[in-house]
Protein backbone atom coordinates (compact mmCIF):
# COMPACT_ATOMS: atom_id res chain seq x y z
CA UNK A 1 0.00 0.00 0.00
CA UNK A 2 1.26 3.98 -0.33
CA UNK A 3 -0.15 6.24 1.66
CA UNK A 4 -1.72 8.00 -2.06
CA UNK A 5 -5.41 8.96 -1.74
CA UNK A 6 -6.76 5.33 -1.00
CA UNK A 7 -4.64 4.92 2.00
CA UNK A 8 -7.24 5.14 4.41
CA UNK A 9 -8.48 3.04 7.61
CA UNK A 10 -10.85 1.10 5.36
CA UNK A 11 -7.97 -0.24 3.25
CA UNK A 12 -5.72 -0.77 6.19
CA UNK A 13 -8.47 -3.17 7.73
CA UNK A 14 -9.21 -4.74 4.39
CA UNK A 15 -5.42 -5.64 4.04
CA UNK A 16 -5.46 -6.88 7.42
CA UNK A 17 -8.32 -9.21 6.51
CA UNK A 18 -6.52 -10.55 3.36
CA UNK A 19 -4.16 -11.24 5.43
CA UNK A 20 -5.97 -13.35 7.80
CA UNK A 21 -7.68 -14.96 5.22
CA UNK A 22 -4.35 -16.42 3.50
CA UNK A 23 -2.83 -16.91 6.66
CA UNK A 24 -5.26 -19.33 7.81
CA UNK A 25 -5.67 -21.15 4.41
CA UNK A 26 -1.46 -21.73 4.88
CA UNK A 27 0.18 -19.15 2.21
CA UNK A 28 3.43 -19.26 2.73
CA UNK A 29 4.20 -15.36 2.04
CA UNK A 30 1.55 -14.38 4.52
CA UNK A 31 2.89 -16.53 7.15
CA UNK A 32 6.45 -15.09 6.79
CA UNK A 33 4.67 -11.94 7.10
CA UNK A 34 3.14 -12.61 9.72
CA UNK A 35 6.06 -14.24 11.61
CA UNK A 36 8.32 -10.82 10.46
CA UNK A 37 6.34 -8.94 13.10
CA UNK A 38 4.24 -11.23 15.70
CA UNK A 39 5.78 -13.58 18.55
CA UNK A 40 6.02 -17.23 17.20
CA UNK A 41 3.12 -19.39 19.01
CA UNK A 42 1.49 -16.64 19.81
CA UNK A 43 -2.79 -17.48 19.19
CA UNK A 44 -3.49 -14.89 16.66
CA UNK A 45 -6.15 -12.49 16.94
CA UNK A 46 -7.18 -9.90 14.14
CA UNK A 47 -5.53 -6.87 16.19
CA UNK A 48 -2.24 -9.20 15.02
CA UNK A 49 -3.29 -9.26 11.23
CA UNK A 50 -3.56 -5.08 12.05
CA UNK A 51 -0.30 -5.29 13.93
CA UNK A 52 1.28 -6.68 10.45
CA UNK A 53 -0.11 -4.10 8.73
CA UNK A 54 0.83 -0.93 10.45
CA UNK A 55 4.57 -2.53 11.14
CA UNK A 56 4.40 -2.90 7.26
CA UNK A 57 3.64 0.78 6.69
CA UNK A 58 6.79 1.86 9.22
CA UNK A 59 4.66 2.10 12.48
CA UNK A 60 4.87 0.15 15.80
CA UNK A 61 1.23 -0.34 16.42
CA UNK A 62 -2.03 0.13 15.01
CA UNK A 63 -3.02 2.40 17.23
CA UNK A 64 -0.05 5.04 15.75
CA UNK A 65 -1.19 4.29 11.97
CA UNK A 66 -4.48 5.09 13.31
CA UNK A 67 -3.32 8.33 14.67
CA UNK A 68 -1.69 8.85 11.86
CA UNK A 69 -4.40 8.68 9.66
CA UNK A 70 -6.84 9.92 11.67
CA UNK A 71 -4.67 13.44 11.96
CA UNK A 72 -4.71 13.87 8.40
CA UNK A 73 -8.43 14.90 9.03
CA UNK A 74 -7.50 17.37 11.76
CA UNK A 75 -7.31 20.95 11.26
CA UNK A 76 -4.79 22.99 12.70
CA UNK A 77 -6.90 23.42 15.80
CA UNK A 78 -7.23 20.52 16.88
CA UNK A 79 -3.74 19.04 16.06
CA UNK A 80 -2.65 22.04 18.78
CA UNK A 81 -5.23 20.73 21.27
CA UNK A 82 -4.17 16.95 20.71
CA UNK A 83 -0.37 17.84 21.34
CA UNK A 84 -1.03 19.76 24.64
CA UNK A 85 -3.25 17.12 25.39
CA UNK A 86 0.37 14.65 24.66
CA UNK A 87 2.74 16.87 26.43
CA UNK A 88 0.31 16.82 29.62
CA UNK A 89 -0.12 13.24 29.49
CA UNK A 90 3.37 12.09 28.40
CA UNK A 91 2.41 10.34 25.29
CA UNK A 92 5.69 11.36 23.55
CA UNK A 93 5.14 9.13 20.57
CA UNK A 94 2.66 11.40 19.79
CA UNK A 95 3.82 14.61 20.54
CA UNK A 96 7.07 12.90 18.09
CA UNK A 97 4.74 12.44 15.48
CA UNK A 98 2.95 15.62 15.60
CA UNK A 99 5.75 17.57 15.66
CA UNK A 100 7.84 15.58 12.82
CA UNK A 101 4.30 16.09 10.65
CA UNK A 102 4.12 20.10 11.16
CA UNK A 103 7.29 21.49 13.00
CA UNK A 104 5.37 24.69 13.27
CA UNK A 105 2.53 23.14 15.17
CA UNK A 106 4.45 24.46 18.39
CA UNK A 107 3.77 28.16 17.53
CA UNK A 108 0.17 28.16 17.87
CA UNK A 109 0.18 29.27 21.48
CA UNK A 110 2.61 29.88 24.03
CA UNK A 111 1.61 27.35 26.28
CA UNK A 112 2.71 24.92 23.61
CA UNK A 113 6.20 26.73 23.38
CA UNK A 114 6.22 26.76 27.34
CA UNK A 115 5.49 23.26 27.43
CA UNK A 116 8.56 21.98 24.67
CA UNK A 117 10.71 24.42 26.36
CA UNK A 118 11.25 26.37 23.41
CA UNK A 119 13.77 29.23 25.07
CA UNK A 120 14.05 31.77 22.32
CA UNK A 121 9.95 31.20 21.62
CA UNK A 122 9.40 32.48 24.96
CA UNK A 123 12.14 34.59 25.39
CA UNK A 124 10.44 36.52 21.86
CA UNK A 125 6.86 36.48 23.34
CA UNK A 126 7.78 37.71 26.57
CA UNK A 127 10.07 40.59 25.40
CA UNK A 128 7.55 41.92 23.06
CA UNK A 129 4.29 41.29 25.71
CA UNK A 130 5.58 41.20 29.13
CA UNK A 131 1.74 40.23 30.02
CA UNK A 132 2.41 37.16 28.31
CA UNK A 133 3.66 35.66 30.94
CA UNK A 134 0.89 35.54 33.59
CA UNK A 135 -2.14 35.28 30.89
CA UNK A 136 -3.34 32.23 30.81
CA UNK A 137 -3.62 30.02 27.45
CA UNK A 138 -7.18 27.88 28.09
CA UNK A 139 -7.22 27.08 31.46
CA UNK A 140 -3.67 27.24 32.54
CA UNK A 141 -1.08 30.23 32.77
CA UNK A 142 2.52 29.88 31.14
CA UNK A 143 4.08 28.54 34.17
CA UNK A 144 1.20 26.11 35.12
CA UNK A 145 2.00 24.70 31.42
CA UNK A 146 5.76 24.49 32.26
CA UNK A 147 4.39 22.51 35.77
CA UNK A 148 2.52 19.97 34.15
CA UNK A 149 4.36 19.10 30.73
CA UNK A 150 6.40 15.84 31.05
CA UNK A 151 8.56 16.96 28.11
CA UNK A 152 11.66 16.59 30.72
CA UNK A 153 11.42 12.77 30.00
CA UNK A 154 11.45 12.85 25.74
CA UNK A 155 13.74 15.49 25.82
CA UNK A 156 16.26 15.88 29.21
CA UNK A 157 18.82 17.66 27.20
CA UNK A 158 16.60 20.38 27.58
CA UNK A 159 16.32 20.80 31.00
CA UNK A 160 18.84 24.33 31.33
CA UNK A 161 15.89 25.85 28.72
CA UNK A 162 13.40 24.53 30.78
CA UNK A 163 14.67 26.02 33.84
CA UNK A 164 15.40 29.52 31.84
CA UNK A 165 11.85 29.92 30.55
CA UNK A 166 10.88 29.17 34.26
CA UNK A 167 12.92 32.13 35.58
CA UNK A 168 12.06 34.14 32.53
CA UNK A 169 8.05 33.71 33.65
CA UNK A 170 8.67 34.38 37.16
CA UNK A 171 10.50 37.69 36.38
CA UNK A 172 8.26 38.83 34.39
CA UNK A 173 5.55 38.20 37.00
CA UNK A 174 4.44 34.74 36.86
CA UNK A 175 3.64 33.29 40.55
CA UNK A 176 5.37 30.02 41.98
CA UNK A 177 2.25 29.41 43.73
CA UNK A 178 -0.42 29.38 40.68
CA UNK A 179 -2.77 26.96 40.59
CA UNK A 180 -5.88 26.05 37.91
CA UNK A 181 -9.35 24.15 38.64
CA UNK A 182 -8.76 20.71 37.12
CA UNK A 183 -12.71 20.74 36.54
CA UNK A 184 -14.11 24.24 35.81
CA UNK A 185 -16.01 25.88 39.09
CA UNK A 186 -13.61 23.45 41.26
CA UNK A 187 -12.97 25.75 44.20
CA UNK A 188 -9.60 23.93 45.10
CA UNK A 189 -6.99 24.31 42.63
CA UNK A 190 -3.85 21.84 41.28
CA UNK A 191 -0.99 24.08 42.05
CA UNK A 192 2.57 24.58 40.01
CA UNK A 193 4.59 22.45 42.56
CA UNK A 194 2.03 19.48 42.72
CA UNK A 195 2.21 19.69 38.46
CA UNK A 196 6.26 19.40 38.49
CA UNK A 197 6.84 17.64 41.54
CA UNK A 198 4.29 14.90 41.48
CA UNK A 199 2.16 15.27 37.82
CA UNK A 200 5.20 15.27 36.31
CA UNK A 201 7.89 14.05 38.25
CA UNK A 202 10.31 16.73 37.31
CA UNK A 203 12.21 17.15 40.91
CA UNK A 204 14.61 19.88 39.01
CA UNK A 205 11.68 21.97 38.69
CA UNK A 206 9.64 21.04 41.58
CA UNK A 207 12.96 22.40 43.71
CA UNK A 208 13.44 25.09 42.06
CA UNK A 209 9.65 26.15 42.82
CA UNK A 210 10.54 25.14 46.30
CA UNK A 211 13.52 27.78 46.33
CA UNK A 212 12.06 30.38 45.58
CA UNK A 213 8.77 30.20 47.33
CA UNK A 214 6.47 27.52 46.63
CA UNK A 215 4.49 26.61 49.30
CA UNK A 216 5.10 22.97 50.36
CA UNK A 217 1.84 22.74 52.50
CA UNK A 218 -0.44 22.90 49.43
CA UNK A 219 -2.58 20.33 50.00
CA UNK A 220 -1.84 18.35 47.04
CA UNK A 221 2.28 17.75 46.67
CA UNK A 222 2.48 15.88 50.02
CA UNK A 223 -0.39 13.48 49.71
CA UNK A 224 0.64 12.73 45.68
CA UNK A 225 4.35 12.54 46.38
CA UNK A 226 3.78 8.96 48.22
CA UNK A 227 1.87 7.94 45.53
CA UNK A 228 5.51 8.39 43.31
CA UNK A 229 7.68 5.08 43.55
CA UNK A 230 10.70 6.99 44.86
CA UNK A 231 11.34 8.51 48.11
CA UNK A 232 12.98 11.70 46.48
CA UNK A 233 9.98 14.35 46.34
CA UNK A 234 8.72 13.83 49.70
CA UNK A 235 11.93 13.99 51.04
CA UNK A 236 12.10 17.25 49.58
CA UNK A 237 9.15 18.35 50.53
CA UNK A 238 9.71 17.56 53.85
CA UNK A 239 13.09 19.53 54.13
CA UNK A 240 11.03 22.79 53.05
CA UNK A 241 8.85 22.78 55.71
CA UNK A 242 5.91 20.63 54.31
CA UNK A 243 3.74 19.97 57.27
CA UNK A 244 2.26 16.19 57.67
CA UNK A 245 -0.38 16.88 60.34
CA UNK A 246 -3.50 17.86 59.17
CA UNK A 247 -3.24 16.25 56.17
CA UNK A 248 -4.15 12.55 54.39
CA UNK A 249 -0.33 11.82 53.32
CA UNK A 250 0.52 9.15 56.01
CA UNK A 251 -2.96 7.19 55.28
CA UNK A 252 -1.70 7.74 51.92
CA UNK A 253 1.63 5.95 52.14
CA UNK A 254 -0.21 3.42 53.82
CA UNK A 255 -1.65 2.26 51.11
CA UNK A 256 1.64 1.21 49.50
CA UNK A 257 4.30 -1.17 50.76
CA UNK A 258 6.68 1.48 50.78
CA UNK A 259 7.90 1.80 54.60
CA UNK A 260 10.84 3.93 54.14
CA UNK A 261 8.14 6.97 53.10
CA UNK A 262 6.08 6.11 56.36
CA UNK A 263 8.65 6.55 58.64
CA UNK A 264 9.74 9.99 57.18
CA UNK A 265 6.45 10.95 57.79
CA UNK A 266 6.30 9.61 61.39
CA UNK A 267 10.13 11.10 61.62
CA UNK A 268 8.58 14.71 60.18
CA UNK A 269 5.87 14.86 62.93
CA UNK A 270 2.77 13.04 61.35
CA UNK A 271 0.71 12.29 64.34
CA UNK A 272 -0.89 8.37 63.54
CA UNK A 273 -3.44 9.03 65.96
CA UNK A 274 -4.85 12.32 63.92
CA UNK A 275 -7.40 12.40 61.73
CA UNK A 276 -9.03 15.04 59.34
CA UNK A 277 -12.26 15.92 59.57
CA UNK A 278 -15.24 14.26 57.39
CA UNK A 279 -15.87 15.49 54.09
CA UNK A 280 -19.16 15.25 52.66
CA UNK A 281 -20.06 12.53 50.30
CA UNK A 282 -18.57 9.90 51.63
CA UNK A 283 -16.14 8.30 53.73
CA UNK A 284 -12.69 9.22 52.42
CA UNK A 285 -9.57 8.18 53.84
CA UNK A 286 -8.03 10.68 55.45
CA UNK A 287 -10.56 10.33 58.36
CA UNK A 288 -9.03 6.98 59.32
CA UNK A 289 -6.09 6.49 62.13
CA UNK A 290 -2.38 5.41 60.97
CA UNK A 291 -2.94 1.92 62.34
CA UNK A 292 -6.37 0.99 61.24
CA UNK A 293 -5.23 1.99 57.67
CA UNK A 294 -2.44 0.17 57.44
CA UNK A 295 -4.15 -3.47 58.79
CA UNK A 296 -6.90 -2.67 56.01
CA UNK A 297 -4.47 -2.27 53.33
CA UNK A 298 -2.29 -5.84 54.10
CA UNK A 299 0.85 -3.77 55.85
CA UNK A 300 2.98 -6.48 56.81
CA UNK A 301 3.77 -6.46 60.89
CA UNK A 302 7.22 -4.46 60.30
CA UNK A 303 5.33 -1.16 59.28
CA UNK A 304 2.35 -1.98 62.17
CA UNK A 305 5.87 -2.14 64.71
CA UNK A 306 6.63 1.18 63.32
CA UNK A 307 3.63 2.50 63.95
CA UNK A 308 3.38 1.37 67.87
CA UNK A 309 6.87 3.01 68.11
CA UNK A 310 5.64 6.03 67.08
CA UNK A 311 2.39 5.86 69.38
CA UNK A 312 -0.36 4.26 67.37
CA UNK A 313 -3.12 4.03 69.46
CA UNK A 314 -3.78 0.21 69.38
CA UNK A 315 -7.03 0.61 71.51
CA UNK A 316 -8.39 3.28 69.35
CA UNK A 317 -12.18 2.31 67.68
CA UNK A 318 -12.56 3.55 64.09
CA UNK A 319 -15.97 2.69 62.70
CA UNK A 320 -16.55 0.41 65.30
CA UNK A 321 -13.49 -1.51 65.03
CA UNK A 322 -9.97 -1.95 66.57
CA UNK A 323 -6.90 -2.22 64.74
CA UNK A 324 -7.18 -5.37 65.60
CA UNK A 325 -10.59 -6.33 64.91
CA UNK A 326 -10.27 -5.14 61.75
CA UNK A 327 -7.05 -7.03 60.88
CA UNK A 328 -9.18 -9.70 61.49
CA UNK A 329 -12.12 -8.56 59.46
CA UNK A 330 -9.29 -8.02 56.38
CA UNK A 331 -7.74 -10.73 56.72
CA UNK A 332 -4.13 -9.31 57.74
CA UNK A 333 -2.88 -12.21 60.17
CA UNK A 334 0.57 -10.88 59.98
CA UNK A 335 -0.99 -7.92 61.31
CA UNK A 336 -3.11 -8.91 63.78
CA UNK A 337 -0.61 -12.06 64.96
CA UNK A 338 1.86 -8.73 65.81
CA UNK A 339 -1.15 -6.86 67.78
CA UNK A 340 -1.58 -9.86 69.85
CA UNK A 341 1.76 -10.45 70.46
CA UNK A 342 2.29 -7.05 72.03
CA UNK A 343 -1.16 -7.49 74.17
CA UNK A 344 -3.02 -5.69 71.92
CA UNK A 345 -6.05 -8.58 70.88
CA UNK A 346 -9.61 -7.46 71.65
CA UNK A 347 -12.72 -9.62 71.84
CA UNK A 348 -15.13 -9.81 68.40
CA UNK A 349 -18.57 -8.50 68.55
CA UNK A 350 -21.15 -11.02 66.61
CA UNK A 351 -20.57 -9.13 63.50
CA UNK A 352 -17.37 -8.73 63.49
CA UNK A 353 -16.58 -12.77 64.07
CA UNK A 354 -18.67 -13.33 60.83
CA UNK A 355 -16.94 -10.83 58.91
CA UNK A 356 -13.47 -12.44 60.35
CA UNK A 357 -14.78 -15.85 59.90
CA UNK A 358 -15.26 -15.20 55.77
CA UNK A 359 -11.68 -13.71 55.76
CA UNK A 360 -10.72 -17.17 57.54
CA UNK A 361 -12.26 -18.91 54.94
CA UNK A 362 -14.25 -20.63 57.92
CA UNK A 363 -17.08 -23.45 56.65
CA UNK A 364 -20.64 -21.25 56.97
CA UNK A 365 -19.84 -18.03 59.21
CA UNK A 366 -23.22 -16.73 59.63
CA UNK A 367 -25.51 -14.34 58.20
CA UNK A 368 -24.77 -10.57 58.25
CA UNK A 369 -28.63 -10.02 57.74
CA UNK A 370 -29.73 -6.79 59.99
CA UNK A 371 -32.32 -8.87 61.06
CA UNK A 372 -30.26 -11.43 62.93
CA UNK A 373 -27.88 -8.90 64.35
CA UNK A 374 -28.01 -5.96 67.21
CA UNK A 375 -29.05 -3.12 65.39
CA UNK A 376 -26.65 -1.04 63.03
CA UNK A 377 -24.10 -3.25 64.20
CA UNK A 378 -22.56 -3.09 60.20
CA UNK A 379 -20.75 0.31 59.88
CA UNK A 380 -20.07 2.34 56.93
CA UNK A 381 -17.00 0.19 56.27
CA UNK A 382 -18.36 -2.78 56.67
CA UNK A 383 -20.93 -2.19 53.85
CA UNK A 384 -18.04 -1.26 51.83
CA UNK A 385 -15.73 -4.07 52.68
CA UNK A 386 -16.40 -5.73 48.93
CA UNK A 387 -15.25 -2.44 47.06
CA UNK A 388 -12.17 -2.24 49.04
CA UNK A 389 -10.86 -6.15 48.57
CA UNK A 390 -12.09 -5.79 44.77
CA UNK A 391 -8.83 -3.71 44.37
CA UNK A 392 -7.02 -6.62 45.94
CA UNK A 393 -5.90 -10.14 43.66
CA UNK A 394 -6.52 -13.29 45.62
CA UNK A 395 -9.49 -12.64 47.62
CA UNK A 396 -11.68 -14.08 45.47
CA UNK A 397 -12.82 -16.33 48.26
CA UNK A 398 -13.08 -13.81 50.27
CA UNK A 399 -15.37 -11.66 48.13
CA UNK A 400 -17.21 -14.95 47.49
CA UNK A 401 -18.73 -15.32 51.69
CA UNK A 402 -19.22 -11.70 52.20
CA UNK A 403 -21.67 -12.09 49.48
CA UNK A 404 -22.55 -15.54 51.26
CA UNK A 405 -22.89 -14.00 54.08
CA UNK A 406 -24.93 -11.07 53.15
CA UNK A 407 -23.41 -8.04 51.94
CA UNK A 408 -24.64 -6.07 48.73
CA UNK A 409 -22.25 -6.86 45.98
CA UNK A 410 -23.97 -4.05 44.22
CA UNK A 411 -22.97 -1.16 47.56
CA UNK A 412 -20.74 1.64 46.15
CA UNK A 413 -18.16 3.60 47.69
CA UNK A 414 -17.34 6.97 48.42
CA UNK A 415 -17.00 7.51 44.47
CA UNK A 416 -19.60 5.68 42.82
CA UNK A 417 -17.85 2.62 41.90
CA UNK A 418 -19.34 -0.94 43.01
CA UNK A 419 -16.76 -4.04 43.07
CA UNK A 420 -17.28 -4.78 39.40
CA UNK A 421 -15.63 -1.22 38.25
CA UNK A 422 -13.09 -1.45 40.75
CA UNK A 423 -12.05 -5.25 40.22
CA UNK A 424 -11.84 -3.61 36.54
CA UNK A 425 -10.26 -0.45 36.91
CA UNK A 426 -7.25 -3.40 38.62
CA UNK A 427 -7.43 -5.65 35.36
CA UNK A 428 -8.47 -8.67 38.16
CA UNK A 429 -10.03 -10.87 36.03
CA UNK A 430 -11.25 -13.86 38.43
CA UNK A 431 -12.71 -10.86 40.75
CA UNK A 432 -14.40 -9.60 37.93
CA UNK A 433 -15.59 -12.75 36.81
CA UNK A 434 -17.57 -13.21 39.28
CA UNK A 435 -19.03 -10.09 40.32
CA UNK A 436 -20.17 -10.41 36.33
CA UNK A 437 -22.07 -13.43 37.56
CA UNK A 438 -24.29 -11.36 39.84
CA UNK A 439 -25.73 -10.12 37.15
CA UNK A 440 -24.73 -6.16 37.39
CA UNK A 441 -26.37 -3.25 35.66
CA UNK A 442 -23.20 -3.08 32.67
CA UNK A 443 -24.60 0.65 32.25
CA UNK A 444 -24.20 1.78 35.36
CA UNK A 445 -22.51 4.87 35.64
CA UNK A 446 -19.81 5.87 38.61
CA UNK A 447 -19.37 9.30 39.44
CA UNK A 448 -16.45 9.40 37.37
CA UNK A 449 -18.88 9.30 34.27
CA UNK A 450 -17.98 5.73 33.34
CA UNK A 451 -19.64 2.50 33.03
CA UNK A 452 -17.90 -1.08 33.75
CA UNK A 453 -16.37 -0.69 30.53
CA UNK A 454 -14.71 2.59 29.88
CA UNK A 455 -13.84 1.84 34.20
CA UNK A 456 -11.45 -0.59 32.56
CA UNK A 457 -10.12 0.71 29.40
CA UNK A 458 -9.27 3.89 31.75
CA UNK A 459 -7.92 1.30 34.14
CA UNK A 460 -5.50 -0.42 31.43
CA UNK A 461 -3.78 3.51 30.82
CA UNK A 462 -2.99 4.69 34.58
CA UNK A 463 -3.98 1.49 36.85
CA UNK A 464 -0.61 0.67 39.33
CA UNK A 465 1.11 -2.00 36.38
CA UNK A 466 0.72 -5.40 38.62
CA UNK A 467 1.97 -8.97 36.92
CA UNK A 468 -1.15 -10.19 37.65
CA UNK A 469 -3.51 -7.83 35.66
CA UNK A 470 -4.95 -8.30 32.27
CA UNK A 471 -7.52 -5.26 31.50
CA UNK A 472 -7.85 -6.63 27.84
CA UNK A 473 -9.27 -10.09 29.70
CA UNK A 474 -11.38 -7.94 31.47
CA UNK A 475 -12.64 -5.96 28.91
CA UNK A 476 -13.74 -9.06 26.99
CA UNK A 477 -15.80 -10.36 29.52
CA UNK A 478 -17.80 -7.38 29.84
CA UNK A 479 -18.28 -7.25 25.92
CA UNK A 480 -19.47 -11.10 25.73
CA UNK A 481 -21.65 -9.66 28.94
CA UNK A 482 -23.19 -6.68 27.20
CA UNK A 483 -21.36 -4.02 27.35
CA UNK A 484 -21.64 -1.30 24.98
CA UNK A 485 -18.33 -0.15 23.04
CA UNK A 486 -18.69 3.63 22.95
CA UNK A 487 -16.72 4.73 19.85
CA UNK A 488 -14.67 6.57 22.17
CA UNK A 489 -13.69 4.24 24.51
CA UNK A 490 -11.28 3.26 21.07
CA UNK A 491 -10.55 6.95 20.25
CA UNK A 492 -9.51 7.89 23.51
CA UNK A 493 -7.67 5.13 24.71
CA UNK A 494 -3.85 5.48 24.85
CA UNK A 495 -2.90 1.72 25.73
CA UNK A 496 -1.69 0.37 22.43
CA UNK A 497 -2.79 -2.92 23.06
CA UNK A 498 -6.26 -2.27 24.86
CA UNK A 499 -6.75 0.08 21.78
CA UNK A 500 -5.35 -2.42 18.97
CA UNK A 501 -8.55 -5.33 21.19
CA UNK A 502 -11.53 -2.49 20.62
CA UNK A 503 -10.42 -2.20 17.47
CA UNK A 504 -10.85 -5.88 16.73
CA UNK A 505 -14.11 -5.95 18.85
CA UNK A 506 -15.34 -3.30 16.33
CA UNK A 507 -14.30 -5.25 13.45
CA UNK A 508 -15.59 -8.55 14.50
CA UNK A 509 -19.17 -6.95 15.68
CA UNK A 510 -19.32 -5.00 12.39
CA UNK A 511 -18.95 -1.64 14.40
CA UNK A 512 -16.70 -0.34 12.74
Amino acid sequence: MSDGPAFTLDTCKNAARRLRKAHAAGDPEAHARVAAHVAAGKMLRHADFLHVIACEEGHDSWPKLKFVVESAAMSRAEKAERLKVALYQGQHWMTDRLLAEDPTLKDDNLGLQVALYDLEAVRTAVGSDPGAAVRPVGLRSPILHLAFSKEIHRSPEKEADMMAIAGLLVANGADVNDGYPFQPGDKDLLPALYGALCHADNFTLGRWLLEKGADPNDRESLYHATELDHPQALELLLSHGARPDGTNALPRALDFEDEVKVRMLLEAGADPNITVPDQPGGLPLNTIPALHQAVRRGRPAGIVALLLKFGADAGAVWQGHTPYALARIYGNKAAADRLEEKGHASALSESEAILAACADGTARPGSLDPASLVPAALTCEDRGLLSELAALPGRLDHLKALVEAGLDPDAVDGMGLPPLHIAGWHGLVPELSYFLSLAPDLSRKNHYGGDALDTVVHGSEFAPARTDSDHVACARLLLEAGSVLQPHYVTHCGNPDMAAFLEDWQEQSGQS
